[in-house]
């Protein structure tokens, strides 16, 4: 089973993918900001992050910028979900390494949860 951390703030937001993630077959860990996701990435690390950008704390930003200086979760894939829109947040995501970046407003539930299995998808 593939494991998922998403880190959110909104607990709306946390109960819809939480659920519909566990729906599709993922195990799903939460956290609620910046130092808490760090905190569970080092205890387990798994094998999708996704992550808002507004948080408290540690924002998005800075937690892709301590996943990427960090050795052992570099190579960890990371999602975006969040409703910054701006073409420059998406290329700022992309220079980061992300492999997704879904605005929120744009995309339904079910819709992120059909392009993780894609991302997740056992390559052949």
């Amino acid at each position: 089973m593939k494991s998922i951390l998403l880190v959110e703030d909104d607990p709306f937001v946390i109960d819809i993918y939480t659920k519909k993630l566990k729906m599709a077959g993922f195990s799903v860990r939460t956290a609620r900001d910046g130092e808490e996701a760090l905190r569970k990435l080092k205890e387990k690390k798994p094998d999708l992050l996704i992550l808002d950008i507004v948080l408290p704390n540690i924002d998005g930003w800075e937690l892709l910028g301590k996943i990427k200086g960090n050795e052992g979760l570099k190579d960890l894939k990371v999602v975006v979900l969040s409703n910054l829109s701006e073409k420059i947040d998406v290329e700022k995501g992309l220079e980061f390494g992300i492999v997704g970046y879904f605005i929120k407003a744009y995309y339904t539930p079910t819709q992120v949860v059909k392009e993780i299995k894609k991302i997740l998808k056992p390559s052949t």
